[in-house]
């Protein structure tokens, strides 16, 4: 693996962080801040009780959230979100089961040539409608996205939602799938990472990672498969899929590429169960990776990492 920092990349993400549960509230877990000392500091002093918050709000709804604004919202970081020049955030909560891990926030900067998008889907009387979703300067693509349904194994969104498991999408303006493929196309999206965001009533939610070469979400994406079923045995996980803007597709099905639980930032999600924000050695030359676990039945099924 290419260990050479890459020259600095305007990313679609500027700030990425983890709360964990301590008793009755959430407390940071980590993060990716990059220069904005003020805001990661402002995150240090704050915890969130259930309901309060962003991260507070994904928990007691047990469900990704999107919010676009700060200003007048239930955010309690406004003014340090502003002078940071942070516009909008997604909360993802991570469940084994009915009991929550943590939850990984992730905020965003708008300007007119940021392009990608980060959608949430939810099953709407048989088929996948958009839950929301912020996309930047996006606009017509979130207005196609809007008007979009899936049926069970359509699209990118579809595919996730049958086979409850992450899948990462290539070429998203060439078609091959992605059923939006011609409005993707006109914005520089080209790669496509889904992964179900499972909660503890049952109801699995798609989230969508779309990515421009512009303005990337991620310069490599990695799926690994921890099923016991795939690796034989529990503390093992196999990649199975994966893209690097550096050495273009990893996977190699002649020679698995496994890792063990605490090894890496992808072990140490493994090992843990919780999502890993690494911004040192473990994040191979990038910026920062992020290893974000996938709970199913309340066994660890799945990780995926991008690193930025």
């Amino acid at each position: 693996m290419d260990t050479l920092m890459d020259p600095a990349v305007r990313t679609f993400v500027e700030v990425m962080e983890i709360w964990v549960p301590e008793g009755d509230r959430l407390v940071p877990g980590g993060g990716h801040y990059g220069s904005r000392s003020a805001f990661a500091e402002a995150s240090r002093k704050t915890s969130f009780a259930r309901g309060e918050g962003l991260p507070g709000k994904a928990w007691a709804e047990e469900r990704p959230i999107v919010l676009k604004t700060f200003e007048g919202s239930y955010f309690q970081r406004t003014e340090a979100a502003a002078e940071a020049g942070l516009t909008s955030a997604v909360a993802i909560p991570v469940f084994a089961g009915r009991t929550l891990k943590a939850v990984l926030v992730v905020l965003c900067s708008d300007d007119a040539d940021r392009f990608g998008a980060i959608e949430v889907w939810a099953e709407n009387a048989g088929t996948l409608t958009l839950d929301d979703g912020y996309y930047g300067a996006a606009r017509q693509f979130e207005e196609i996205s809007q008007r979009t349904t899936f049926k069970r194994g359509q699209g990118l969104p579809g595919s996730v939602w049958s086979s409850k498991t992450p899948i990462l999408m290539r070429d998203l303006g060439q078609g091959y799938g992605f059923m939006r493929s011609e409005s993707a196309g006109r914005v520089g999206l080209n790669t496509g990472l889904g992964l179900p965001v499972p909660t503890p009533d049952g109801t699995i939610y798609a989230l969508t990672l779309l990515t421009a070469s512009g303005t990337p979400i991620a310069r490599r994406f990695e799926i690994w498969d921890a099923r016991a079923a795939k690796v034989g045995a529990p503390g093992k996980a196999v990649l199975t899929d994966g893209i690097c803007d550096r050495t273009g597709p990893l996977w190699d099905f002649e020679t698995d590429r496994m890792v063990a639980a605490w090894q890496g930032p992808v072990g140490r999600a493994l090992g843990s169960g919780l999502p890993v924000i690494d911004t040192g050695a473990g994040a191979a030359g990038y910026a920062s990776v992020v290893a974000l676990p996938i709970h199913r039945g309340g066994e660890l099924a799945h990780i995926v990492a991008w690193y930025c």
